[in-house]
């Protein structure tokens, strides 16, 4: 995004706290044209050396991933929540004005869209440890008890978040929806990003997303481990893509407002996406279904990105194939220092 926006002769002022669960240093890849404020969002004076001139605010800053456990919570409302409450404290200090690009997730919706043969579109509740423990994983009715068939979900869809990411998430896009409410010329987009990948992800961390994880495995010699059956249906969407979403959502003449979903629109199953990056990776590592499960985890959530489409004149580019190929040998951020 700082790439693309400065490119196009935007001025761009970065607040980065240089996470070490993900950062082992500064990058490689720093502009000299860009003004970065080494710092954490928590920091409310960050904030007031950074906002300062500023007509649009595009907040990335968030603890990602599942983590380890829950003894993570603190950290991620303190990284997630707290750090977006401060920010929009100073925002109106300064008596900020413009656009405000959220990156949301399609966390929000735990569970994706079904649908039941007999009942119509259902919403089934959290998998149980007793099915998920017995091999069960593919959500019933919870009227019937049938199978039910994934369907893309809209940004109309009920929210129901899983986790403690999630739920952090959620949090942002209300705190800057109550912003935006009592801040005239406020707008807030929340782009619901699905599975990102691509070049500069973080490598070797639990609070990587899952393609980094798999390519990490690969670097190291060793074949991706899969959970559950690897049936599990996501959308993978490559960085650049998002960044067109971002660079959107901050330039179009008329801002669009509310929660738009941000995917190549085109879902994979995890077992499918991992095989794609271990035949691009070519050393003959096949990906291994080892069962187990994560209770935090849902089973299928895939998007529709026709309001994206529509709104912001998105086009993803980037297929699934393509983007593996190159993830196989891009460039990841230097893995954390082990203490």
């Amino acid at each position: 995004m700082v790439d693309s926006l400065t490119e196009e002769g935007h001025e761009v002022v970065v607040i980065d706290n240089l996470d070490p669960a993900a950062h082992d240093g500064r990058p490689d890849w720093l502009r000299i044209d860009v003004d970065y404020q080494w710092g954490d969002v928590t920091d409310a004076s960050v904030w007031r050396a950074a906002l300062p001139g500023c007509d649009a605010l595009c907040h990335q800053a968030s603890k990602v991933g599942l983590g380890v456990d829950f003894a993570d919570a603190p950290a991620y409302v303190s990284s997630n929540d707290l750090g977006t409450a401060v920010g929009l404290a100073v925002a109106h200090e300064l008596q900020f004005s413009g656009r405000i690009v959220l990156a949301s997730s399609m966390v929000v919706y735990g569970e994706g869209a079904y649908t039941c043969a007999e009942h119509g579109a259902v919403r089934p509740p959290p998998r149980s440890v007793g099915d998920l423990e017995a091999g069960r994983f593919e959500p019933r009715c919870p009227r019937c008890g049938a199978a039910l068939q994934p369907e893309m979900v809209t940004e109309d869809a009920p929210v129901d978040p899983r986790n403690v990411y999630a739920a952090t998430k959620l949090q942002q896009e209300y705190l800057c929806r109550t912003f935006a409410r009592e801040h005239p010329g406020v707008t807030v987009t929340a782009l619901r990003y699905h599975n990102v990948y691509g070049p500069r992800m973080p490598a070797a961390t639990p609070y990587a997303g899952v393609a980094s994880i798999f390519r990490t495995a690969l670097a190291q010699g060793t074949a991706p481990r899969l959970f559950e059956d690897g049936g599990q249906r996501r959308d993978f969407v490559h960085v650049r893509d998002v960044a067109q979403a971002n660079k959107l959502a901050l330039v179009t003449p008329q801002a669009v407002t509310g929660a738009i979903n941000v995917a190549s629109g085109r879902p994979s199953t995890l077992l499918e996406m991992a095989k794609a990056l271990a035949a691009a990776h070519g050393e003959g590592l096949r990906p291994r279904v080892v069962g187990g499960y994560r209770l935090g985890d849902v089973r299928h959530v895939t998007a529709s990105i026709d309001r994206a489409v529509e709104t912001l004149g998105y086009r993803p580019s980037v297929l699934l194939a393509d983007g593996m190929a190159e993830f196989a040998t891009a460039p990841l951020r230097r893995p954390p220092r082990r203490h």
